[in-house]
């Protein structure tokens, strides 16, 4: 028999992060992504386990990029050919939110963001 359901526990957080107008050659340089992947693990105090891996589509494709973190993942997408990066970041634990747009403007010149917050909870 199970247990009645109490409530909610809060399980952490996933921002899910779209990124359009962006300069195509940042979107086809690992370096620039790696350099994001970095101020984002560093700004949101993310742990990384082993090293992020990087996969290259050939032309005209663009990069996917996975860091498994202690917390979760952290993962991009690139789509050069329409100025287009999809950004996923997991954590277990809430943390405070970043400018994600100045932060992908700085990076990747991206001209509009769309940020989507989803908290991650399990039924109790």
């Amino acid at each position: 028999m199970r247990a009645p359901v109490t409530g909610k526990l809060t399980i952490g957080q996933e921002w899910i992060i779209d990124a359009s107008g962006c300069e195509a050659s940042a979107l086809k340089d690992v370096r620039v992504l790696a350099g994001l992947f970095e101020e984002l693990v560093v700004t949101l105090a993310l742990s990384v386990v082993g090293s992020p891996q990087w996969h290259v589509f050939p032309e005209p494709g663009g990069i996917t990029g996975l860091a498994l973190l202690s917390e979760s993942h952290l993962a991009i997408h690139t789509f050069p050919e329409h100025g287009y990066a999809a950004l996923s970041i997991y954590s277990c634990r809430t943390r405070e939110a970043l400018d994600f747009a100045a932060l992908l403007k700085a990076h990747l010149k991206a001209q509009s963001v769309t940020v989507r917050t989803l908290a991650r909870e399990a039924v109790q």
